[in-house]
């Protein structure tokens, strides 16, 4: 790793990245540096990942666009890759971005949605095109994108699609054939339940396209409301592999100076449990198996300490805490109690009692290290 550092610091100071070199030349360092990144990406630290981010940052808009295509096609499928870089690449002309676009988990919902507003139609039949795809981008999709992005959003089996986009495409597929089609070929749709939840409009938007009948009752009602409830209980529970792309996605938001408290904000809004969780550990700055620990004993008790000494405002704990990827789903009733201890837990008390923990919890560890040497 040592050797792979100095190769970036070295590259920094070349010449061609005063514009001194050649073409052929940028292009063969820009190329050869994203390569050397590629092999040793899993065991850089931020310090070395900031490194290369800014060379290849500094070399993007230096070189020609099948050098930054080259630098896309080998940047898209990390886990870790320079953030700044990434979004960069992503935003670039499609022949660039595209790779990105569909793969990179380095990308967050975020970016994604101000890829989807801001640049051509192309990038959004990209992004329209990415697995797991969560409705928040859809929306986007089906707000800024014409016919082809839209309907391979529809396309996409893998993309998940919220009433309100729902009822969006549904206005304009009632004008528009192809996209009709494509509408009643989406598979896993509860029609019936999607109309409960629609406008008086929706509805009769759906009811035109022959996706629902005029007719429904309350039992449907309740069938509805227990499958609401049922999706909301299925949303609780720690992923180890939502957390390693929620952390990835968090520290490259960190790598562009982008993740700050509204960050956390959005995350807790928009129901990103794991996103939460990995900014509160940075915020923290607590090691990431802390908090996988706390969510997994379920230690409202420890979280309340640790977000009142980093004077997190009670509204906001309180969208933390019913969002966390928790072991068990809290009840309402849990939620409200601890916010209610967070409420009367003081600042200075809180930040006494997370110190006295941490120079405990370093203690322990030197003990353990010593042993071990």
């Amino acid at each position: 790793m040592n050797e792979a550092t100095e190769s970036v610091r070295a590259f920094a100071n070349f010449r061609v990245l005063n514009g001194e070199a050649d073409a052929a030349e940028r292009d063969h360092l820009i190329r050869n540096l994203a390569q050397l990144f590629s092999y040793v990406s899993d065991r850089c630290d931020d310090e070395q990942v900031a490194q290369y981010d800014e060379v290849l940052c500094q070399l993007a808009d230096i070189v020609e666009v099948e050098a930054r295509a080259h630098v896309a096609k080998l940047l898209a499928p990390l886990d870790r890759a320079p953030g700044t870089a990434v979004v960069r690449l992503a935003n670039d002309v499609i022949e660039v971005a595209a790779p990105l676009l569909e793969f990179s988990n380095v990308l967050s919902d975020d970016d994604l949605i101000e890829i989807a507003e801001r640049q051509s139609e192309a990038h959004r039949v990209a992004i329209a095109s990415r697995k797991g795809l969560k409705d928040r981008v859809g929306d986007a999709i089906v707000t800024f994108g014409g016919e082809p992005s839209v309907a391979r959003l529809l396309r996409n089996t893998d993309a998940e699609l919220s009433t309100e986009t729902l009822e969006k495409v549904a206005f304009r597929a009632t004008s528009n054939a192809s996209l009709a089609g494509d509408l009643r070929g989406r598979q896993g749709i509860d029609w019936a339940e999607v109309r409960t939840e629609v406008s008086a409009a929706g509805a009769k938007a759906l009811e035109r396209l022959g996706l629902v009948s005029e007719s429904h009752n309350r039992e449907t009602a309740n069938r509805v409301q227990a499958v609401v409830y049922n999706r909301i209980k299925n949303r609780a529970g720690f992923s180890s592999q939502e957390w390693k792309l929620a952390w990835n996605q968090v520290k490259a938001l960190a790598d562009r100076r982008r993740f700050d408290l509204k960050a956390l904000h959005r995350f807790a809004r928009f129901g990103y449990g794991h996103h939460t969780a990995a900014g509160l550990t940075m915020l923290l700055q607590v090691r990431p198996e802390i908090m996988v620990k706390w969510l997994a004993l379920q230690d409202y008790v420890a979280l309340t300490v640790a977000a009142r000494a980093a004077k997190i405002s009670p509204e906001l704990f309180g969208m933390i805490i019913a969002v966390l990827p928790w072991r068990d789903l809290p009840s309402k009733a849990d939620i409200e109690n601890v916010r209610k201890r967070y409420e009367a837990l003081s600042e200075d008390e809180a930040a006494g009692i997370f110190e006295l923990w941490r120079s405990h919890s370093f203690r322990r560890r030197a003990a353990r290290d010593e042993a071990v040497a």
